[in-house]
């Protein structure tokens, strides 16, 4: 069992860290989220590595507690706020415009949205595959997939207010080279 799951860390590690930032915009986050996940898996491996797909399993475990994380964060929004000149968000090292802009799209999408986006188009799986993960219909997550690629559309058209200008509450000016979420 062991040498089984150490397999399988091994094969999946690095793309379901790739899943949680995609999720979340944040690599430290991603980090957390893969190792929760594995963790879980760890934990409950005998059934899980039984299943049709245990990378499929695990990748809902992780989308599962980054659904989890962001409802915990937006309740915590407002204790954030409150430090809101004091908070930059900062890129290490070179990155591409459009990297960013697409970053920052993706983190205006509903979860659900994001999370087929994500899976479709990231990770290049089929809308049963994304069904199954995420334990809606396939009818939902074609709908959710076209709705988040019409408003990821929507949002690098740049039809939304550029972000250094929005505040926390969307009307007050923020600190030069700050970024605030979308509204």
């Amino acid at each position: 069992m062991q040498r089984s799951f150490h397999d399988f860390f091994e094969r999946h590690h690095r793309e379901l860290a790739r899943l949680g930032y995609l999720l979340t915009g944040d690599p430290d986050a991603a980090d957390d989220l893969a190792a929760d996940a594995l963790f879980e898996a760890w934990r409950s491996w005998a059934r899980i590595r039984r299943a049709d797909s245990p990378i499929a399993y695990v990748r809902r475990i992780l989308v599962n507690i980054a659904g989890d994380r962001i409802k915990s964060l937006v309740r915590d929004r407002g204790r954030i706020e409150a430090l809101g000149p004091f908070l930059v968000d900062r890129t290490e090292g070179p990155d591409v415009a459009a990297v960013v802009d697409i970053r920052d799209a993706l983190q205006c999408l509903p979860l659900r949205k994001r999370a087929c986006v994500v899976l479709r188009h990231a990770f290049d799986l089929s809308e049963r595959e994304t069904a199954e993960i995420l334990g809606i219909s396939v009818g939902t997550v074609k709908s959710q997939t076209s709705k988040g690629a019409a408003e990821l559309e929507r949002l690098l058209a740049g039809r939304l207010e550029p972000l250094e200008t929005r505040g926390p509450r969307g009307g007050e000016e923020t600190a030069p080279g700050a970024r605030t979420p979308c509204h």
